[in-house]
């Protein structure tokens, strides 16, 4: 166990970094972890994880990915690609004097966390996963794999592909809609079984938003909380962060070098049992086996559902700082 350094909170800062900037939190001293978040989120995702791995003698550091929060957000498309935010990642560890990181991430974080580790095992020592498993790279090409997904009615992957298509949806009520998405996903407020699936938009003029619960928080969501979100998106626009749904088929033909391959390092993959990824993918984490022969660690979260870190915070925190400790002996 690594002793920590005397706690002084929380630290905003801002790096130079491919996009141009990238905003990040850190907090402690110690071996880097780096955080990484996913959709529709910011470094604020992880504001359980900061003080807690910085308690047990880890410098924690949350990023806000390209095209979210303070970071940086180019207009192109195309700036998205899965291999531009692995490169964020790698120059994020060097500027802040760090030759290596554990890289920990959730939801897209969680694909951004595993490709950086994938290709750079010189400088990502071990991935963690929450929520999304690790599926190699490889496959059909994804928009036409998710373009049969929903049958009559629409996959919200492919509904997010069509540039502005969404953003008309979300931009007029951003705080409206991001309390209804996040309620959707999580396992106190989420539509019963039966009912109609959120993740999914009915084909002639339908909304993701109109299955989503109306007027009722999670119980990891608090006003304030949520105003953070809001406060971001508001200010930003979704653009950036749907982007990187747009990107999926360039990620396809840049990591068709890599197909198939496994992720050699130490990993860990955190889910939860109510989560459509992990159910979804169950068979992808069965695989794990294979395709992460390094995985020490492996758990399903009963009755918890996609915002893991923020709705069992204090167990997520106890899995990863049980982790990272056995990374170090």
């Amino acid at each position: 166990m690594h002793q920590p350094a005397p706690d002084t909170g929380p630290r905003h800062r801002t790096i130079e970094a491919p996009p141009g900037r990238l905003h990040l939190v850190e907090q402690g001293a110690g071996p880097l972890v780096l955080l990484v978040h996913g959709f529709p989120e910011s470094w604020y995702s992880w504001r359980h994880q900061l003080p807690a791995l910085a308690a047990a003698g880890y410098r924690a550091v949350a990023l806000d990915v390209r095209g979210y929060g303070r970071s940086s957000r180019p207009a192109a498309v195309d700036a998205y690609r899965m291999l531009d935010l692995v490169e964020d990642n790698v120059a994020l560890v060097h500027a802040l004097g760090e030759e290596k990181a554990v890289v920990v991430g959730h939801d897209w974080g969680a694909g951004i966390a595993a490709t950086s580790a994938l290709l750079h095992p010189e400088v990502f020592r071990a991935v963690g996963l929450l929520s999304v498993p690790y599926a190699p790279p490889g496959g059909p090409r994804p928009t036409e794999l998710f373009a049969r997904m929903g049958g009559d009615e629409e996959f919200h992957v492919s509904y997010f592909q069509e540039p502005g298509r969404a953003e008309a949806e979300v931009e007029p009520d951003v705080r409206g809609w991001l309390a209804g998405f996040y309620a959707a996903l999580s396992a106190d407020t989420m539509p019963a079984p039966g009912e109609p699936d959120p993740h999914f938009v009915v084909r002639a003029g339908g909304r993701l938003r109109d299955r989503f619960p109306v007027g009722t928080l999670p119980g990891w969501l608090t006003e304030d909380d949520l105003d953070v979100y809001a406060g971001e998106f508001e200010r930003t626009g979704m653009t950036g962060a749907l982007n990187r749904y747009r990107s999926m088929d360039r990620d396809w033909e840049d990591l068709a070098p890599y197909a198939g391959a496994p992720i050699e390092q130490p990993s860990l993959f955190i889910g939860g049992s109510l989560d459509a990824s992990t159910t979804w993918m169950a068979d992808t984490i069965e695989a794990h086996g294979t395709t992460l022969p390094g995985l020490s660690s492996s758990h399903v979260l009963d009755g918890c559902g996609h915002w893991i870190q923020q709705e069992r915070p204090d167990e997520v925190n106890r899995l990863l700082t049980t982790w990272l400790a056995s990374l170090d002996g």
